[in-house]
């Protein structure tokens, strides 16, 4: 299933996409898509309606992020060996955590805003893995268990902020739109292999990122596994795991997003987003 949401920001409804990529109103099922409608018993429910009884909603409308109530939102640096190599830094053993504030979440095609003092601003596609199902101390066999979904996510980053500014990288990673998520969460039965997507990106229609999920150092298992050892993961958090070669940073000399760019990225299977550059009021 494709599963979305639509509407004004702040008053998004539940939708899904039917076989003739279509949005379905889901409002008479189901109150958002969040934790508590992503759980495995509430999703089969889902899969056993008749779309072609819901109502169908006009195609231009506004999406939102497709999950609501982000509890975490954490993501997984450095986890492609090729773009720790563009950015200078060693391959890690272990999985590079860090976290984006969850007021950095917007729907797939907001506007991206510049932040203040902001002269790094950069991209970063990102497969992103949606918890469906409790997870704590959970093992890597099991995890996939506790998967919902995949969607697309854009890691957006201030370079700066990220590694000039104390070096801590929350700073440069959680400003306001640096989450874009969508425009569909996947569920997992319909991915059937996350480890060989395709992904890409490009900047004013010149392509950037061109990589695969398959060069991914840790996989979502385990990234879930591993995540699973130091907190619970709770229905409705995300996960963004990393991203492959061809950022603003890496390009020589640098490149970096200024207002008026668009920045247009997708996932095989996923979907894609559109957005635009847009200086901070």
């Amino acid at each position: 299933m494709k599963l979305l949401r639509f509407g004004a920001q702040g008053q998004e409804a539940p939708g899904i996409l039917d076989g003739n990529a279509q949005i379905r109103d889901l409002s008479s099922v189901l109150d958002d898509i969040d934790g508590v409608t992503l759980q495995p018993e509430l999703l089969d429910k889902i899969k056993g309606l008749d779309l072609t009884s819901l109502p169908i909603v006009d195609g231009d409308v506004r999406l939102g992020a497709c999950v609501n109530k982000v509890g975490k939102f954490i993501c997984i640096g450095l986890n492609y060996a090729d773009h720790a190599a563009e950015s200078n830094m060693p391959i890690p053993t272990e999985p590079e955590v860090f976290s984006k504030f969850t007021s950095a979440i917007c729907g797939p095609n907001d506007d991206i805003i510049k932040p203040k003092n902001s002269d790094k601003l950069d991209w970063e596609v990102e497969l992103a893995i949606v918890i469906g199902k409790k997870a704590s101390y959970v093992s890597e066999n099991d995890a996939a268990d506790h998967i919902a979904g995949y969607c697309v996510c854009n890691d957006v980053s201030e370079r700066t902020f990220q590694l000039e500014r104390g070096n801590q990288w929350d700073k440069g990673k959680g400003c306001d739109s640096f989450g874009p998520l969508g425009p569909y969460l996947v569920t997992a039965d319909e991915v059937a292999d996350p480890h060989n997507l395709g992904m890409w990106l490009d900047v004013n229609g010149k392509r950037f990122q061109d990589g695969s999920t398959k060069t991914m150092i840790f996989k979502p298992a385990f990234i879930v596994s591993y995540l699973s050892q130091f907190c619970t993961l709770e229905p409705g958090d995300v996960i963004s795991t990393g991203t492959p070669p061809g950022v603003g940073l890496g390009q020589k000399p640098p490149i970096y997003l200024n207002v008026g760019d668009k920045v247009t990225l997708g996932i095989a299977g996923l979907g894609s987003q559109s957005q635009t550059v847009v200086a901070h009021s």
